[in-house]
This record gives C-alpha cells, structure tokens and sequence, in this order.
C-alpha cells in the first residue's frame, strides 16, 4: 500500500490566517493566528510535507494583494506549497508561479477561459497544473464558491482529462469546515472514473476517517487536505502524519 499524503490548509483573508465554513468566508470567519508565514512554519515543524495555501482575497476579488505573503511562505519553508484562488487567466498563473509554489489548484479559470488552461498546462506541465473541482449536489461550483454552473462535475472532469489534466483536487462543499465527516465516495468515484489522481478536501475530523482514506490509496485517492480539524487540536500532529505515512504490516 502507498503513502497517504497529509496536506495542512492556510487559508488567507485580509493577509491572516483564517478558517471558514464552506468556503465562504462571509457565513464564518474565525482567526486563527495572524501571521500565515509563521504557520507554514509551524506545520513544517510538525512534520507536514506540503501545504495548501487559498487565498480568499483572489478568489473573491480578483485581487493580488497576498502574492508577497505567498511568495515568503514558499522561501520560508523547505516543503513544496500548493496554492488556490483567483486565477483567472495566463498572467495570473505566470505571476503566482514565480513566487515559487509547487503546484496550482485552478478552478474558475477552467471554466471560462479553457483557451488560458491549455496554455498553462504546455508551459508548466500537469505535475504543476491540477483542477479543483468544487461540488454542490453534483454541480460544479466557481467564482469563490458562489456561482452554479449546471454542469455535472464528472462531465466536467472527463473533459479536463481530454485537455490533459492529471489530478483533481476534490471538496463537496456541503462537507468543507462543517465537522461532520469526508465524502469519501465522492473522491474515490472521481480517481476510478477518470482514471485520475485525486487529493481529498473537507470534513476529515478525526484519525479514523484519515485511516479511511489510507485504506482506499491505491483507488487514487493519494492525498487529503485537512483544516479545521488541524487547528482546533482534533489530532496530535505528529502522531497524525505517522499514522498516514506508516506501511501496513
């Protein structure tokens, strides 16, 4: 059985680190330090192996205020860093590629730019462009997670694997900051029929629904992004990342 790649989530609004539920900051928004950087660094500390950085303020405004923060982060920590939100075009892409992450989670710019994407993909590759795919009741959702599109999510993500993408990054909204479990069987449909790779986001509460997850590796499913869970202490730290990278015996 392969690793389980355990991911730790800053989300930024404001140049703070936050948390909310949904994805929406304006239904919750709770600080939780207010210094991104300094908890990059407090998640390499505990052993994390990448970090998945959103920043809300593009998503939401199309705004580039949080690039330097972003770009500190990445030369702060010697992990790779994933980033989300409001990428909108080719530019956007060039410009949050040069502050060093590793790879970019792309989701309205997909929709409605595919012509940018396909672009992307030839400069940067599919090792460093994947998709996220938002889901409402089987609904692709963009713009910050407030726009429907009326576009079934697995119609969707066969048509960005014809483009050439090779992981999605998989949240069921209904799940994301709620603490009432991961829909695992949504991340696991997607991985077997799109014969893709899949990192899980959202609901994981507890080490037992990590372990779901690591039972299930080898369908695709080869890495979760845990939150909320992280901050409010659900887990030891160390201990959470050992279970997940542990070989069965």
């Amino acid at each position: 059985m392969n690793n389980l790649l355990v991911i730790p989530s800053i989300d930024i609004k404001d140049g703070k680190t936050v948390r909310v539920v949904q994805g929406i900051p304006e239904l919750d928004c709770q600080e939780y330090g207010s210094n991104p950087v300094e908890m990059a660094r407090l998640w390499r500390a505990e052993n994390a192996k990448m970090i998945h950085v959103v920043d809300f303020d593009g998503a939401l405004e199309h705004s580039q205020k949080n690039l330097n923060i972003i770009k500190e982060m990445c030369s702060s920590v010697v992990i790779p860093v994933q980033f989300s939100g409001g990428i909108r075009n080719l530019d956007d892409v060039k410009k949050i590629m040069d502050t060093g992450i590793i790879r970019l989670a792309i989701s309205t710019m997909a929709f409605e730019n595919k012509k940018d994407l396909v672009k992307a993909l030839e400069i940067f590759g599919p090792k460093k462009i994947v998709i996220a795919l938002d889901i409402l009741k089987k609904e692709l959702i963009i713009k910050g997670r407030k726009i429907k599109t009326g576009i079934n999510y697995l119609q969707y993500a066969k048509q960005m694997v014809e483009l050439g993408i090779e992981r999605f990054l998989v949240t069921d909204i209904t799940k994301n900051g709620m603490m009432s479990g991961p829909n695992i069987k949504l991340s696991k449909d997607i991985s077997v029929k799109t014969k893709t790779k899949v990192t899980h986001s959202g609901g994981i509460r507890n080490k037992d629904e990590l372990m779901d997850f690591k039972n299930i590796v080898n369908s695709g499913v080869d890495s979760v992004i845990i939150g909320r869970s992280l901050y409010e202490n659900r887990f030891p730290c160390q201990k959470l990342w050992r279970v997940a990278e542990s070989q069965n015996k």
